[in-house]
């Protein structure tokens, strides 16, 4: 790995939000192209970041710079990504359901999922069950990430699988849920395709989802 390509994955995984964008400027002017520097360094760096939290070695502070500074060299590389047509692993439609106006965790999981190279649209919060259902049938995504920091509001989630159902269009998506109360027996209980207890687990939950389409 070139210099460039070894400050900028030093730069996600220490935070360093601050030197980002030169640095991700530096290696494009040296020719590195914009879809390796995602490739090989972001995402990589992303995944170390996402280890060191699952390892308990870092907490949700350190990862939330990370992301942001992660996030902040894609912002560079975005427009040259859509001049060349490049692919995404996957769209991710996200959002936090109705009732529940809590939406920090959810800018997280969104942030470590674009890094990981997915398209993500983000439906904010205070989602009802119609609201979601149209944007499904607009965009047509991959998966449907939905989260939830309230009890109250967890129920909400299974309205949405069962309304995703009662349109027929429950088979042509993959739901994947989380948030602070919920946990893998209530995600199976609802019927959602998996579940993520934080942004890391998130990323792989969404990998394995769209590679077992």
């Amino acid at each position: 790995m070139s210099e460039s390509m070894e400050r900028i994955l030093a730069a996600v995984v220490e935070g360093k939000h601050s030197e980002i964008e030169q640095w991700v400027r530096d290696a494009l002017s040296e020719g590195i192209e914009a879809h390796r520097i995602i490739d090989e360094a972001l995402i990589t760096a992303m995944d170390e970041v996402g280890r060191r939290f699952a390892d308990h070695r870092i907490y949700v502070p350190e990862m939330l710079v990370s992301a942001m500074t992660m996030k902040k060299g894609l912002e560079i590389l975005k427009p040259i990504l859509k001049g060349q047509g490049t692919r995404s692993q996957g769209v991710i439609l996200m959002g936090t359901v109705k009732g529940d106006l809590h939406d920090i965790g959810k800018n997280l999981v969104i942030m470590m999922l674009e890094g990981a190279g997915f398209q993500v649209v983000d439906l904010g919060v205070d989602m009802g069950v119609e609201q979601v259902i149209q944007k499904v049938e607009e965009i047509r995504p991959h998966i449907l990430g939905l989260s939830a920091l309230l009890t109250t509001t967890m129920p909400e989630m299974g309205k949405v699988i069962e309304a995703l159902k009662d349109k027929g269009l429950r088979d042509g998506i993959k739901v994947m849920v989380g948030g602070a109360p919920v946990d893998r027996s209530f995600a199976e209980k609802i019927g959602a395709d998996g579940y993520g207890k934080d942004a890391s687990e998130a990323v792989q939950l969404a990998r394995s989802l769209v590679g077992g389409e």
